[in-house]
């Protein structure tokens, strides 16, 4: 599916990712993570092996909540929601945070803030649907 140009921009400008994966019991786990566009896919970095990447290994269903600071005619902030599948790779890591570090934390930031840190796994996801509540969803 093509991502909107406005859940692109809302990404870019440093909205964070509430992502959403599914433990082996089936409760939702929720983390938070940066979040960069790929083309139509999404990229999240983490330098350690997380419960987040152990779900999406054994399920790759997963979604991403972003906050805007627009509101709607209610008074209410409007926000995207996106559900696709991940599929997980090691290494890359650090250099992904350190660009989605002058997103997140600003121009002159240098991380992961620690000498020669590990690969990490990068996580591509795939997305096949977008809702919430702006122009971006059938509901808006």
């Amino acid at each position: 599916m093509r991502l909107p140009d406005s859940v692109k921009d809302i990404i870019a400008a440093g909205a964070y990712g509430h992502v959403v994966t599914l433990n082996e019991d089936g409760s939702p786990q929720v983390s938070l993570a940066w979040v960069k566009v790929d083309r139509d896919d999404l990229l999240i970095a983490t330098l350690s092996d997380q419960r987040k990447l152990q779900n999406l290994l054994r399920d790759p269903r997963v979604a991403l909540s972003f906050e805007t600071d627009e509101l709607n005619e209610w008074g209410l902030r409007k926000y995207v929601v996106v559900h696709g599948r991940a599929v997980v790779e090691l290494g890359g890591a650090p250099e992904l945070l350190q660009d989605l570090a002058h997103t997140y934390l600003g121009p002159d930031v240098s991380f992961p803030a620690m000498p020669d840190p590990p690969p990490g796994f990068i996580t591509r996801i795939t997305v096949e649907r977008v809702g919430g509540q702006g122009p971006w969803s059938s509901r808006a």
